[in-house]
């Protein structure tokens, strides 16, 4: 890839997305992207013709919908989410956390999980299936908090301590792309930050886990990763630094190629520094990879060895359609991303 086209699809200098996830329907082959902001919005973005009423849109593409979560009462910051072919979740910030069963019916969403703690902060989801998923969030006791669904989203369970591995001091997540968790099939990564970066590793969809030192810049609460993914089994890559220091490219790009049990540092002291999520592009064999920040979006072809500058443009997260497709978020919009030779 040597250039990225992008085509602002929502603009609002009020908003704040780092939360956005990519629905399929088949047969029909329509793509939706759905997202939840920082002011407790919940939003979709549709295709002009699936839209009936579209005499006043003929001039664009696409239907933005959005409906606000927050009342008088709960004014909610979302910054996770996930979304299956039938529904939708996504979590809040802060004390109460509040998960959501989503709909675009307003008065469909409902509040299935509720976690009042002074410490609560819910960072990241994913789901393993259609009934089986989870988030992760900061320490509330001596462990990270990982709550788990079963059935469908229906109910969540927190799990203790005893069946976690324990946070070291100032060890937590960021709340900053919605891609501390990658999930392969049944085996689930979750990376933590601050004073201690490490992964949490489950082999079987949270069950059991171990959790793994890694060599990124740690040691105060802004470094650490920000973001991981995993291509396959054994192929992964995490993204961060300091967002304090953003041009500072020591140390925080890492990779592992035995599913996360050892990493190496890559791109020392060169390529982008500080970003907010990173995602392996599909079908690329785990060796092409584009990383988003509020300083720009930057891609590799070897795996992350080396990096090549694309835009200055900035965006917090991003999410891939297809092997030249991407959607991405941050402040004031979400775009399409069209990347070329």
């Amino acid at each position: 890839m040597t250039k990225v086209e992008i085509n602002t699809l929502l603009q609002d200098s009020l908003l704040n997305i780092r939360a956005i996830d990519l629905v399929k329907i088949m047969p029909e082959k329509v793509n939706i992207c759905a997202f939840l902001t920082s002011r407790g919005e919940f939003g979709t973005i549709l295709p002009n013709y699936l839209v009936k009423h579209t005499d006043s849109l003929k001039d664009r593409k696409h239907y933005v919908h959005k409906i606000n979560l927050s009342n008088d009462t709960l004014q909610l910051n979302f910054r996770a989410m996930a979304i299956r072919e039938k529904r939708g979740y996504g979590i809040s910030i802060g004390n109460p956390a509040v998960l959501f069963s989503l709909d675009a019916d307003l008065e469909k969403n409902k509040i299935v999980y509720q976690e009042v703690h002074p410490k609560a902060f819910y960072d990241s989801m994913d789901f393993w299936n259609d009934e089986e998923g989870m988030a992760i969030g900061d320490p509330t006791e001596d462990c990270m908090s990982v709550i788990i669904t079963r059935d469908g989203g229906k109910t969540w369970n927190k799990l203790s301590c005893d069946d976690l591995p324990k946070a070291k001091e100032g060890e937590a997540a960021f709340a900053a792309s919605d891609t501390n968790i990658a999930i392969v099939g049944d085996h689930t990564w979750v990376a933590t930050g601050g004073k201690a970066s490490r992964i949490l590793y489950s082999p079987n969809k949270g069950k059991t886990w171990e959790v793994f030192d890694t060599p990124i810049v740690q040691g105060k609460e802004t470094t650490g990763m920000y973001s991981i993914d995993f291509y396959d089994e054994n192929n992964g890559f995490a993204i961060g630094g300091d967002y304090t220091q953003p041009n500072d490219t020591l140390a925080n790009k890492i990779r592992t190629s035995d599913g996360g049990r050892n990493w190496q540092v890559v791109a020392n002291a060169k390529g982008p520094g500080y970003r907010s999520c990173v995602q392996y592009i599909p079908n690329s064999n785990a060796k092409e990879l584009v990383a988003v920040g509020f300083k720009g979006i930057d891609y590799s072809n070897d795996a992350g060895n080396n990096w090549r500058h694309l835009s200055d443009e900035g965006f917090y997260t991003i999410r891939f359609l297809n092997d030249s497709v991407a959607y991405a978020a941050g402040r004031g919009r979400i775009s399409k991303l069209t990347f070329r030779e």
